[in-house]
């Protein structure tokens, strides 16, 4: 349960294939040098949340404290030294990969760590930050019920 198989030159994985086994293989590799090492069975979210914390000095997404003049703001007018972190978009789409990859490498989806309620806060509380740090909302876009423009006769006729 450590590693996601590779597939054949003639069967080439998709870009989120590819993405999803280096992301288990990074993981894997960060439980391995866990201290101490962990196996993917004994990780819980807690350790999950660990590892989200780790890949944040890897982050390149400016995230303004709260005591920063620049918090809120869109678009700063001046460097300021706020830490560099993972955006929230990156974390979450990390973690539903990892979601699957736990799954098709032999874990059950009732243990799989990276569901864990914990983790489901933690990226609530990064998206909400993360937001108000920038002033910018993450409201969800309504769908729009499409318009079959073609299927109308008249939707020249009434547009004019």
């Amino acid at each position: 349960m450590e590693t996601v198989p590779t597939s054949t030159a003639t069967n080439t994985p998709s870009r989120y294939e590819n993405q999803k086994r280096r992301d288990w293989n990074t993981f894997c590799q960060y439980l391995t040098n866990h201290r101490p090492p962990l196996s993917v069975a004994a990780c819980s979210g807690a350790h999950v949340l660990e590892f989200l914390h780790y890949l944040d000095q890897f982050g390149k997404t400016k995230v303004h404290s709260p005591t920063c003049p620049f918090f809120g703001l869109p678009n700063p007018p001046a460097p300021c030294p706020c830490p560099l972190r993972q955006a929230w978009g990156s974390l979450d789409a990390l973690i539903g990969r990892l979601r699957a990859a736990f799954e098709e490498n032999g874990g059950r989806p009732e243990t799989n760590p990276f569901g864990a309620r914990a983790v489901r806060l933690y990226l609530h509380d990064v998206r909400d930050f993360q937001a108000k740090a920038r002033g910018v909302s993450y409201e969800k876009k309504r769908k729009r019920p499409k318009q079959n423009i073609a299927a109308s006769p008249n939707a020249t006729a009434t547009a004019t």
